[in-house]
């Protein structure tokens, strides 16, 4: 006992905010949100779960602060040029930090108290579409079916069975097994003669649907 509490001392001292953040995120990037708790993060860091609380108030203000890094990572849009290029760059952008941090797809617009980083990241993107010519009404129409798009995108892509085309054939083998051959003949064709196909790539069909989307908001703010 009395060569440990020097040790938890220095441990203590070692803590800051950032430092625990850093555990919390790591901590969740591996095992989900669900496993993480103020004692799990407590033994990652190998102090008394006590000492956290010198640095965040209590878990909800631990996953603000998580929340908060994650749009720090994303950053905000970039100002000039073309307000097309940089939705797309934003959005893609978006869709890599998720696939960083999948606990926090659910979580981005949930919080009751956002941090400074994701009031600057929603600023700035309503700023880059207004400064575009967008309509406050028409704003508030593209903010919204982006972050529809990238959020429910990154959470179908989070719950698919597969990742590859070899496993989408041992899923269809699978799932199409208790039916006849020929009683959903279209989505055979699709899977036999598509996602089985090598090179094949869910994710892949980001990107083509975002044109899309940029497309037509495009479209309907020239015609204002």
């Amino acid at each position: 006992m009395a060569t440990s509490a020097p040790t938890d001392r220095r441990s203590r001292d070692r803590l800051s905010r950032e430092r625990v953040l850093r555990a919390a995120i790591a901590h969740a990037d591996a095992h989900g949100l669900e496993a993480l708790s103020m004692r799990t993060l407590a033994e990652a860091l190998e102090v008394a779960p006590m000492a956290l609380y010198r640095h965040v108030a209590d878990k909800e203000d631990l996953i603000d602060a998580m929340v908060d890094a994650v749009f720090a990572e994303i950053g905000v849009p970039a100002g000039g040029g073309d307000w097309r290029t940089s939705m797309r760059r934003r959005a893609i952008a978006v869709r890599d930090a998720l696939a960083r941090h999948r606990w926090a797809i659910g979580l981005m617009e949930s919080r009751r108290h956002p941090g400074p980083a994701s009031l600057r990241h929603h600023d700035a993107v309503i700023g880059r579409l207004r400064a575009a010519g967008f309509s406050m009404a028409l704003t508030a129409h593209a903010y919204s079916l982006l972050d529809a798009y990238i959020y429910g995108f990154a959470l179908t892509k989070l719950n698919l069975p597969f990742e590859s085309a070899e496993e989408v054939a041992d899923v269809a083998t699978e799932m199409l097994a208790p039916f006849a051959a020929n009683e959903y003949p279209n989505l055979v064709e699709f899977i036999t003669d598509h996602a089985m196909q090598a090179g094949f790539d869910h994710g892949g069909e980001f990107e083509y649907g975002l044109d899309l989307l940029l497309d037509g908001l495009d479209r309907v703010r020239a015609a204002g």
